[in-house]
């Protein structure tokens, strides 16, 4: 469980605690152990009196332990996280915020030397351009962590740095909500990230990623040059691979001179050289195939590495770097997944739930987000047409349902 990235929240692997008999007496231990935990707070920096205030009558969320198992971008098909995360939609929605905020983007590449495109798609990916943020008190949250399930010791620094904020008054108690696992604001700071790292863009004296924009797309330009982000460097490009090719070369950490894969055949997805790719031939990249050999394949650059340090997941990594490719202007990846059912966009899953709903399944809001109503009512379905029952929402099961079948 790597921590490194703002929004490290996806990528929790720890184990759900066995929880003891009664609610009651688990709030109990809850509240002894935020008793227990006061010293350390105060070694960290966090004054008694802030600690009792912010930290008086708050009670347990034993959900944040449930979700520790979940990781959306290791559990789902890469053709389905991405075609959720770089679709019209979030195109059309970031190419307005390209437009919409392009005098704060010019001064924060002046500044740290990150794109307007690439600051930009970190915001659609994180939060849909600051829509969702999370619902979740950090304080709650983390205190929670700190004291049940696994990487305790992670969640307490967590824990102390939220309680931190809130001392210094950089945040009110009521706007500091995220993720479950403590990712906050527009672009989905850890609070140790924040921090170390956040920065005062608009100079009011407050560092404020939930509430100002440009505070939080500089603290991500920030995040990234600090990161290693070299100016002008692509991310990495999609590319052909020779008939033959070991995939055991590939991987992110295993690179090589751009040179050397070309040395193998490997060329530009539209078959022109390496060497026209706008990399230098000594420039050390990657082989990424993040669905195996027989799907689109990537040359990546230390830049896809700085991308992947904010959530250390490729799939996620690349879709943020795909994303800012499109906000570019760029076209979707030439190869296509390898798969027979491929993933639906947020439009194409509202369409699913409607028509799941015209056939009288009850899937609760139609909101583009298939939960567990809408998987059961999509095998039932599945079910009754004949098809794979899986619960997954696919182009199989929503071009069943539109011809009516």
């Amino acid at each position: 469980m790597r921590h490194n990235g703002p929004a490290a929240a996806f990528l929790a692997t720890a184990l759900i605690l066995a929880a003891a008999p009664g609610r009651a007496q688990t709030q109990a231990e809850f509240e002894s152990c935020l008793a227990r935990l006061q010293s350390p707070a105060q070694q960290a920096g966090v004054q008694p009196a802030s600690y009792s205030r912010f930290t008086r009558d708050v009670q347990a969320d034993f959900t944040v332990l449930e979700k520790l198992d979940y990781q959306p971008e290791f559990k789902l098909p890469i053709w389905d996280y991405l075609a959720g995360l770089v679709d019209d939609e979030r195109i059309a929605d970031g190419n307005a915020a390209l437009v919409r905020h392009a005098e704060v983007l010019q001064r924060i590449q002046a500044a740290y030397g990150v794109d307007p495109a690439t600051v930009v798609a970190v915001w659609g990916v994180e939060s849909n351009y600051g829509r969702i943020t999370g619902k979740y008190p950090l304080v709650q949250a983390l205190g929670t962590l700190s004291c049940f399930g696994r990487r305790q010791g992670y969640f307490r620094g967590e824990f102390f740095a939220a309680l931190r904020i809130l001392q210094r008054g950089d945040v009110a108690p009521e706007r500091l909500v995220g993720s479950w696992a403590g990712a906050f604001g527009h672009t989905q700071f850890m609070p140790a990230t924040y921090e170390r790292l956040a920065v005062d863009f608009d100079g009011d004296g407050r560092r404020d990623l939930v509430d100002n924009s440009d505070d939080a797309l500089a603290s991500t330009a920030n995040f990234l040059r600090k990161g290693g982000w070299q100016n002008g460097l692509p991310w990495g490009i999609e590319v052909r691979l020779p008939a033959g090719f070991d995939a055991s070369l590939a991987g992110r950490k295993a690179k090589r001179p751009l040179t050397d894969w070309a040395g193998m055949g490997v060329v530009a997805v539209d078959g022109s050289p390496l060497a026209k790719s706008g990399l230098e031939g000594n420039e050390k990249t990657a082989i990424l195939l993040p669905a195996g050999p027989r799907g689109p394949a990537f040359l990546v650059t230390r830049n896809f590495d700085v991308i992947y340090g904010y959530n250390a997941a490729e799939s996620y990594g690349l879709a943020i770097a795909h994303l800012s490719d499109r906000l570019r202007g760029g076209p979707p990846f030439a190869t296509p997944w390898p798969t027979d059912d491929p993933g639906l966009s947020r439009a194409e899953r509202r369409e699913l739930q409607t028509l799941l709903a015209s056939r009288g399944h009850d899937i609760g809001e139609i909101d583009g987000a298939l939960g567990d109503r809408s998987r059961a009512a999509i095998k039932v379905e599945q079910a009754r047409l004949g098809q794979t029952v899986t619960g997954r929402g696919g182009q199989k099961i929503l071009q069943a349902l539109r011809r009516g079948s």
